[in-house]
């Protein structure tokens, strides 16, 4: 079954955008390029929920190896608004595909 077959990216609901885990496009990119990826993924779908990276409240990032933490540290903050910082867990595990090196979930505000 295709992964669009299987879940949704983001779902509205309770008053809030839950976000799918969110993988890599690209997954030869090392873990800055994966997570500036990822990011691009979570901008495009609050975008389509009617929302921003500002409405974020909580993300969780999952990294494959942990040794990863300070490049996908550079690509989220280059990308975070440090006025609207989410609570944030970053923790080691292994991913479905070992190309991926990241993958990114996140609870935000929907828009009322």
């Amino acid at each position: 079954m295709a992964e669009e077959q299987r879940l949704s990216g983001a779902v509205v609901a309770g008053g809030m955008v839950w976000l799918a885990g969110q993988v890599a496009d690209d997954a030869t990119a090392d873990a800055e390029g994966q997570t500036a990826d990822i990011l691009r993924q979570i901008d495009a779908l609050l975008a389509e929920a009617g929302t921003d990276k500002r409405a974020l409240v909580s993300c969780t990032i999952v990294l494959a190896d942990i040794a990863d933490a300070p490049a996908m540290n550079r690509a989220w903050d280059a990308w975070l608004d440090t006025g609207h910082k989410p609570a944030r867990m970053t923790i080691q595990a292994a991913l479905v595909d070992p190309a991926w090196k990241v993958e990114i979930t996140g609870v935000a505000l929907a828009p009322a």
